[in-house]
């Protein structure tokens, strides 16, 4: 278990996973220099095993790997709001996927801040006035401070998205 412990936290840390061969072979010249007394044959751990044993692990720890996307709530919200206010809210949640945002709240509220950082940069009455209306009022300040925050060209468009935006939004 203990190589599956390894290969697991090098996929979660920033600087990759480790080549599965390469941890089957110092995990074994490990068992052979360190542990021989506990370890009379060869090192019987083969990479199928690590694989197999990282799902257990996973299930074990309880961690969930399906992330749910801003993207659904956000076209739902969004159709009384103007293409304009969908299309900069769309390029907001494409950048918000770059930080740890989109695993600490749930997307329907992700959606609802990114409408309301687009609704300001357009300012569109009618989307403040929605905002209004539904009143959220407590979590959306907190996923707000935690979004990057979009770069204004001169003319008041997104400067420099690299995103894709929503079919039919150009």
């Amino acid at each position: 278990m203990a190589p599956t412990c390894i290969f697991l936290a090098s996929k979660v840390e920033e600087c990759g996973p480790i080549p599965i061969q390469r941890l089957i072979t110092v995990c074994s010249s490990l068992m052979k220099s360190k542990f021989n007394f506990a370890v009379t044959n060869e090192f019987l751990y083969r990479p199928q095993h690590v694989l197999e044993c990282e799902f257990y692990l996973l299930e074990i720890m309880d961690c969930c790997l399906i992330v749910h996307q801003p993207y659904r709530p956000l076209t739902t919200y969004s159709e009384s709001l103007g293409p304009e206010v969908l299309n900069t809210a769309w390029h907001i949640v494409n950048d918000v996927l770059r930080c740890d945002v989109v695993l600490t709240h749930p997307p329907h509220l992700i959606a609802l801040s990114a409408l309301h950082i687009s609704s300001v940069i357009h300012n569109n009455e009618h989307a403040q006035q929605w905002f209004t209306d539904i009143s959220i009022s407590i979590e959306i300040p907190a996923i707000l401070f935690r979004m990057p925050r979009p770069r204004m060209s001169h003319s008041g468009s997104l400067a420099g998205s690299r995103c894709s935006t929503p079919s039919g939004m150009r």
